[in-house]
């Protein structure tokens, strides 16, 4: 489930107002005087469990710098992990529970708050996109107005994605600057004709949700997501916000050498609603068990969410997309339920099973092999299978 849609743009971070590369050889002084790359950096559990010895095995094998992962129980009861640094040039610990930036797991909270209004009559599904955005999307083989909302949030529109063709130098971006470097493309097939994912399809989304409630869609999510289920570290980053805001490890990108770059802060606006968003394991688990439960949708359009095509890359073999919303098979049978996210510096995988148990991984580069990430998801196999 390697999201190779959010591999651009990296190898940057802000200092001074200015985007700069960070220099590899400080990273890499930092990473001798620890004399490993990545060791264990705190335990929840009293002893390494199969979580545990997965996350270890991230960091001192794959080269993952951090990798944490909270799992929920049947329950409620929850256990944190954390393995690797917090930071190479220092050998700071990881933060237990540390935020982290999220990517594309932010869809799923968009598809909630389009079908919550779907659910209020305000968004029809199968309404077209020219209904709430009527002569914006336009080009070759593309037409606003054969192009459904339910295509937008199941990736079966046919739009290009935009973010092939963002510059290398991060800099801000308004969500109409997105979508224009996609209709500058023709369109990947037809409407309906097949599933590919494209992030152009959530930033329309928001623009809609935008238009229909005359409102920020970071407040819409705030207001009906964040807030109304008690996510208390998780946010949707202002315009102009390159940072962090609470702890966290730091996140990183390789330079043509293949040394270490801290790209932790950079301007996140070419995410949008399509994976603007910052959030910690925890509160990743609270929001997939919250929406499963029935806590967010009512049931009818919880059952549309869960409604599924056949998906492929960037999700594991199996995948099925619903809207906003992923299906995965489990080793021990059944599915779970999530999303995952890739962004610079960040990868997040989990989700929830239909029995209730939850878990979210977090590692603090994007995996440069396919064999890392299915590392990085079978720990989440091994977490819900236990």
């Amino acid at each position: 489930m390697c999201e190779q849609a959010w591999q651009k743009p990296r190898s940057f971070r802000r200092s001074g107002g200015r985007f700069r590369a960070v220099p590899a050889a400080a990273v890499v002084a930092g990473v001798m005087a620890m004399g490993a790359l990545a060791p264990p950096a705190a335990f929840a559990a009293a002893r390494p469990d199969a979580v545990q010895q997965g996350l270890s095995s991230l960091a001192r094998s794959d080269g993952v710098p951090a990798a944490l992962a909270s799992v929920k129980d049947r329950e409620g009861h929850t256990r944190t992990y954390t393995a690797g640094v917090g930071d190479l040039a220092t050998g700071a610990k990881v933060p237990v529970d540390g935020q982290v930036r999220i990517g594309s797991n932010t869809k799923t909270f968009t598809a909630v708050v389009v079908l919550q209004l779907v659910g209020e009559g305000k968004i029809g599904l199968d309404a077209t996109v020219d209904t709430y955005l009527p002569g914006l999307v336009r080009g070759e083989r593309i037409d606003g107005r054969h192009i459904t909302v339910r295509q937008l949030l199941q990736h079966t529109s046919g739009l290009p994605n935009y973010v092939k063709y963002l510059a290398d130098e991060p800099r801000y971006y308004t969500p109409h600057e997105l979508l224009g470097l996609a209709l500058q493309h023709k369109a990947d097939f037809d409407p309906g004709e097949k599933w590919e994912y494209s992030n152009t399809n959530y930033v329309l989304a928001g623009l809609i949700v935008e238009k229909v409630t005359r409102h920020p869609v970071a407040e819409e999510i705030d207001r009906r997501v964040i807030k109304r289920i008690g996510l208390r570290h998780t946010y949707f980053p202002a315009p102009g916000d390159v940072t962090i805001r609470e702890p966290h490890p730091k996140g990183y990108d390789r330079d043509s050498a293949g040394a270490p770059l801290d790209v932790t802060e950079f301007d996140p606006s070419w995410g949008w609603s399509a994976g603007q968003m910052i959030s910690t394991n925890s509160d990743l688990n609270r929001f997939f068990t919250a929406l499963l439960s029935g806590r967010l949708l009512p049931p009818a359009q919880l059952a549309q969410m869960r409604t599924t095509v056949p998906a492929g890359a960037p999700f594991a073999d199996g995948a099925r997309y619903g809207l906003g919303l992923v299906s995965t098979p489990l080793s021990c049978g059944g599915v779970y339920w999530g999303h995952g996210g890739s962004t610079t510096g960040y990868e997040t995988r989990g989700g929830v099973t239909a029995k209730g148990r939850a878990v979210n991984i977090a590692v603090t580069t994007q995996p440069s092999d396919v064999g890392t990430m299915k590392r990085v998801e079978r720990v989440v196999d091994t977490a819900l299978c236990r």
